[in-house]
């Protein structure tokens, strides 16, 4: 095929698919066990300090942030499959440590472990490595498309496996897809035609530390991630006490995840047709701070937290698809590596700060508290992303 082609070829499209399942794995383990172990972890010994129970959620999300940049630089110096490898099995030893747990402790620890498996920034570069300029985005979009489907599994299948297996048969399963992506990634992804080069000139971090464009999609990356781990640390307390037996819940996940993608969608490409993508996110950000007072007003009404849970995830949903398009248009296409890198890193930093802050707010404060911060947060994202340029085409520097 000749290297203008308008379609994908076989090779970028079998590449990106299998990158995608990959990524989506590395999702799973952090998003499945949300709306089950809050409640899973007070059987555990320490598990009824709401604490503890962020902290568990959210060790994850730490370990992640602190080493997104030394993998990607060990995928650049060692190789990206073998960076994927060790992320991988480094990933399946810390669910398993998690599943045999018997205190809250060692599932901190198996969590911590899981994180440190940070193949994300790997599984980005390889995946450039094997797909032409013009199809690059392409493959970006087929890794986001499934890393946002494998949420809205995640909060779907976990009550239902929660009952079958049990969140420790959870976290053995996510340790045995470990090893099937690893195969995944040794047969079926194809290998790279050369490695990349080493003589790349350095990026300057702080250049892109001081962009202002680039600071309010990092900040709005954080407290998204933020919001939504911190929310999930009471959530399924909320509908538990709202009459919902736990291994109903996915009955409200469901079709609130179906009802805000057929919401979001036609926003969004609506937006994208008229040139007002900036409205649409600023509304969306609106939408969620929304959210929060509506699930603090409703937290002991089923049909109210149905309600507050629509109107997140809706606006939830249009963020999480757009922050990525906007950083990579935002960042300077020389620096669009590193600047990814930092906001990735700060969208895990977000996960581990929200689900701590929200479990030791929960736990000395209840779960209004835990709404007012998750507003107050949202607030301040608001405030700050009202004075950012309208995002640009792509390719063009905002």
């Amino acid at each position: 095929m000749s290297p203008d082609s308008s379609r994908m070829s076989a090779h970028e499209l079998r590449a990106s698919i299998a990158l995608a399942g990959v990524g989506g794995l590395r999702m799973l383990g952090m998003f499945i066990i949300l709306p089950v172990f809050a409640l899973y972890a007070q059987q555990l010994s320490g598990g009824t300090s709401h604490t503890l129970i962020g902290v568990a959620l959210g060790a994850y999300g730490l370990t992640q942030a602190l080493l997104q940049f030394p993998f990607g630089w060990l995928s650049d110096h060692w190789g990206r499959k073998r960076t994927l490898y060790l992320g991988l099995i480094v990933f399946a030893l810390g669910s398993f440590i998690a599943a045999m747990a018997s205190d809250i402790y060692l599932v901190i620890l198996g969590r911590v472990v899981q994180g440190a498996g940070a193949v994300s920034a790997a599984v980005i570069a390889l995946a450039a490595d094997l797909t032409r300029d013009q199809h690059r985005t392409k493959a970006m979009a087929i890794i986001g498309m499934t890393i946002g489907a494998t949420f809205a599994l995640s909060l779907v299948a976990g009550p239902i496996l929660g009952r079958l297996i049990g969140v420790p048969g959870i976290f053995a399963m996510t340790g045995i897809l470990a090893f099937c992506a690893l195969a995944v990634v040794r047969w079926v992804v194809p290998d790279p035609q050369c490695e990349p080069s080493r003589s790349a000139p350095g990026v300057s971090v702080r250049a892109l530390l001081r962009d202002p464009e680039l600071l309010r999609l990092d900040l709005g990356i954080f407290v998204l991630h933020a919001v939504l781990m911190a929310l999930f640390v009471v959530v399924p307390f909320s509908l538990r006490e709202s009459g919902l037996a736990p291994d109903r819940h996915w009955q409200v996940y469901l079709p609130v995840m179906l009802a805000s993608v057929v919401l979001m969608l036609p926003v969004m490409l609506a937006a994208e047709r008229q040139g007002k993508q900036k409205l649409a996110f600023l509304g969306a950000v609106g939408v969620l701070l929304m959210a929060q007072g509506i699930l603090a007003a409703t937290q002991d009404s089923l049909p109210g937290l149905v309600l507050g849970l629509l109107a997140f995830f809706t606006a939830f949903n249009l963020l999480e698809a757009s922050l990525p398009s906007m950083i990579s248009r935002a960042a300077p296409p020389a620096k669009k590596g590193a600047a990814v890198g930092i906001f990735t890193s700060l969208q895990f930093l977000g996960a581990f700060a929200g689900a701590s802050a929200g479990g030791a707010v929960s736990q000395f404060f209840g779960a209004p508290a835990v709404f007012a911060l998750c507003g107050l947060l949202t607030l301040s994202w608001l405030l700050v992303a009202w004075p950012m340029s309208a995002p640009a085409a792509v390719g063009v520097r905002t």
